[in-house]
C-alpha cells in the first residue's frame, strides 16, 4: 500500500464521520421540537401547586378550590364526621386501596391515611366521581359524605366509595399545611 493509498483512506474516513457527526446533529435538531412540546406550557406549570388559605373553614364545612383544572374537596371534619368514618370496618369498603399520593402502595383506605392530620379532622380529596368525572355533592348521600347524582355513587365522610357504580375511593392529591391557616396543593 502506497502513502496515497493511505492518506486517501484516511480522508474517506474522515469524511464518513463528518457526515454522520452532521446527520446526528440534523436529527437531533428536528426531534427536540418533538419532544419538546410534550413538556407542560408554562401556564399550567405555574398553577402545578397552589396555596389556599383554610382560616376561615369550620368544622363541619367544606371548601372547593380548583387545582389543575380539576375541584378539590377541602373539609374540616366534625367529631362526629371523624367517628363515622373511622367506624367502617375496611372489609366492608368495595375499593381498600388508600388512594393517597403521599403513602405507599402498601397503604389501606383506613381513614387514618386519607387524612392531613393525626385527629383526622382536615380531608383534602379530588372532587372528581371515579366512575365518569361528575362533580359529587358534598353532606349528602346515604353515608353522610359525597353523592355523585350521576350515576348514584355514594362516598362516605372519608371519602371512600361505598355503593353505586364508581370503582375507587376519591383520590387524595398531595397536600400539606405551611402553617396553620394556609394549606398547599403540589
Amino acid at each position: 500500500m502506497s502513502q496515497t493509498d493511505d492518506s486517501a483512506g484516511s480522508r474517506r474516513d474522515f469524511l464518513y464521520y463528518a457526515t454522520a457527526g452532521t446527520g446526528a446533529v440534523a436529527v437531533g435538531a428536528a426531534v427536540w421540537p418533538l419532544v419538546n412540546q410534550m413538556n407542560p406550557s408554562a401556564d399550567v406549570r405555574a398553577l402545578s401547586s397552589i396555596r389556599v388559605d383554610v382560616s376561615g373553614v369550620e368544622p363541619g364545612s367544606q371548601l372547593t378550590v380548583k387545582w389543575l383544572g380539576k375541584p378539590v374537596f377541602i373539609r374540616r371534619r366534625t367529631e362526629e364526621e371523624i367517628a363515622a368514618a373511622r367506624e367502617v370496618a375496611l372489609s366492608d369498603l368495595p375499593d381498600q386501596s388508600a388512594e393517597n399520593e403521599n403513602l405507599g402502595a402498601e397503604a389501606t383506605a383506613a381513614d387514618e391515611n386519607r387524612t392531613l392530620d393525626e385527629a383526622g379532622e382536615w380531608l383534602v380529596m379530588m372532587g372528581v366521581c371515579t366512575h365518569l368525572g361528575c362533580v359529587p355533592l358534598g353532606d349528602a348521600g346515604d353515608f353522610g359524605g359525597w353523592f355523585c347524582p350521576c350515576h348514584g355513587s355514594h362516598y362516605d365522610t372519608a371519602g371512600r366509595i361505598r355503593r353505586g357504580p364508581a370503582p375507587s375511593n376519591l383520590p387524595v392529591p398531595p397536600a400539606q399545611f405551611l402553617d396553620e391557616a394556609t394549606l398547599q396543593l403540589g
